[in-house]
């Protein structure tokens, strides 16, 4: 037996029952199991932490997690760990998960469902009854999964509006299209840094953080964590309508550089102290040592219980390995059957009817641009004119998917905020025939050059749609979907985005 110190005044130590020793002991090589099969996807997380000023958090969610594992560690020592071996159900479903998010390599989806397995490993070894204890530290971890970039269009499409609303209150005349806006001292564009993603992830983690350790009314929480998510965005727009302002009255000396990025962090880090100090007024007392020593100890378990007890145990810890080795042992089978040989895409022959291949550039042709799509396995372009009218073709082709080259992927758009060349200025979606079959396409208009100047500048509509498992497919979704179910029947991970642009006149 041990004995574990006193968390709270006047209370005395408190003697672990000896089973712990043997399912921590269990617990750690299953943890350590399932850490080696699913070391890629912890790795990535730990490359995303280290490289993104968003996740940057990430670092720290484990530590934090500990050590609110060790606030609670009297009020587990008064437990008795009984495994859960029918927890082994919902591990089963988070290894398919993470099997079905590694055929079409989304790493969020892979991710959750790594970080799922640890959790659910405590439940499976240590019991229902030790998981829910530990429910807030345990939950606390998926915070640890890089997650929201899908958030970036609205958040940068609200803070566009806002700014834009807010400067033409303040009566400075703007002309905006698109995520870029002109006023009479400057061009401002809104790009991903501005879109307070970073800022939301932050307050929304250290804001449950917040709420659990100072009340202890779930109405209460759940009030404060909706106030981190709200907080942060409005901060957020008041930030790039300030900076905008800074930047106008100084006529660019401030706020116009890199500094704006240090002004962004000192007020939201001013707007999320007063926040806190607001959320103290309501804090209700810490009373977990109390409570926990008022609570009766778990009855020790006789020789007999125990052997039960020790066979539940090796039954979760077991079940658990097998269940974390299954899509890895799936994978292995699919890898197997599937083409390693180097892709290569044929040339992009004229489709007839009139069309001829041309140059893609010209006095009257098409501008350059290209899509950015990363690392294809192969990729082409071709113009094509007919009547006089040029078309542009893009193909990129993707084999042998993973973590750095996918079809779908949040890093392949048509153009990136950071692009000083061309800014899209409008997007939607179409049905077109093609050879007879009615499709959905996704569409876009691109502008070439800056706002401010003189001469009309180059224009592009946009068509595009994915090719995957032999169907036209316009939506992310839908694109991963069939890409799963292309391997899992044998097809491979083949595909492709085809993208036709010509140019277009402003209206």
């Amino acid at each position: 037996m041990s004995a574990l110190p006193s968390l709270g005044k006047g209370v005395g130590p408190v003697t672990a029952d000896p089973a712990w020793g043997r399912a921590l002991a269990l617990w750690v090589a299953v943890v350590a199991w399932i850490g080696y099969w699913y070391r890629d996807s912890a790795l990535a997380m730990w490359r995303i932490w280290n490289t993104s000023d968003t996740y940057a958090h990430g670092i720290v969610v484990v530590p934090i997690a500990l050590w609110l594992v060790w606030r609670r560690r009297e009020a587990l020592a008064r437990l008795t760990p009984r495994p859960s071996p029918w927890v082994l159900l919902p591990m089963l479903g988070a290894a398919l998960a993470w099997f079905l998010a590694d055929l079409v390599a989304v790493n969020a989806a892979m991710q959750f469902a790594f970080v799922a397995l640890v959790v659910l490993s405590v439940p499976a070894v240590l019991g229902v009854h030790v998981a829910r204890a530990l429910m807030f530290p345990l939950g606390f971890l998926f915070f640890a999964v890089p997650f929201g970039d899908f958030m970036l269009p609205p958040l940068m499409e609200g803070t566009a509006d806002f700014t834009v609303a807010a400067l033409r209150l303040s009566g400075v005349p703007v002309l905006r299209e698109g995520l870029q806006f002109v006023i009479p001292t400057g061009t401002w564009s809104v790009v991903e840094e501005c879109s307070g993603v970073r800022y939301l992830i932050a307050s929304v983690m250290v804001g449950s953080l917040f709420a659990y350790l100072n009340y202890r009314s779930t109405k209460r929480r759940l009030i404060f964590v909706g106030v981190s998510i709200l907080v942060p965005i409005l901060a957020n727009w008041l930030r790039a309508y300030m900076i905008v302002m800074l930047g106008h009255l100084s006529n660019n000396k401030i706020a116009a550089g890199a500094d704006h990025i240090l002004y962004g962090w000192v007020f939201f880090g001013i707007v999320i102290m007063i926040m806190f100090l607001i959320g103290m007024r309501w804090a209700e007392p810490d009373d977990d040592a109390s409570r926990d020593a008022g609570a009766p100890q778990a009855p020790r378990q006789g020789a007999a219980a125990s052997s039960v007890g020790g066979a539940a145990a090796w039954t979760g810890a077991i079940g658990a390995i097998l269940v974390a080795a299954a899509p890895h042992a799936a994978e292995g089978v699919l890898l197997a059957v599937e083409r390693h040989d180097a892709p290569r895409l044929a040339a992009l022959a004229a489709p007839g009817g009139g069309w001829q291949t041309a140059a893609d550039t010209g006095p009257d042709g098409l501008p350059r641009w290209t899509p950015a799509f990363q690392n294809p396995s192969d990729q082409r372009t071709q113009a094509f004119v007919r009547d006089g009218v040029p078309v542009g073709l893009y193909v990129a082709y993707y084999r042998q998917q993973g973590d750095g080259r996918k079809l779908v992927s949040s890093s392949n758009k048509l153009v990136v905020s950071s692009d000083k060349s061309w800014h899209r200025t409008a997007g939607g979606r179409s049905r077109v025939d093609l050879g007879g079959q009615a499709i959905d396409v996704r569409t876009a208009d691109l502008r070439g050059g800056s706002l401010r100047e003189e001469a009309a500048p180059p224009r592009l509509h946009v068509w595009q749609v994915y090719w995957v498992n032999g169907r036209w497919v316009e939506a992310d979704l839908t694109a991963k979907l069939q890409g799963a179910l292309a391997r899992l029947t044998g097809g491979g991970d083949e595909g492709a985005v085809v993208i036709v642009y010509t140019p277009r006149t402003a209206e």
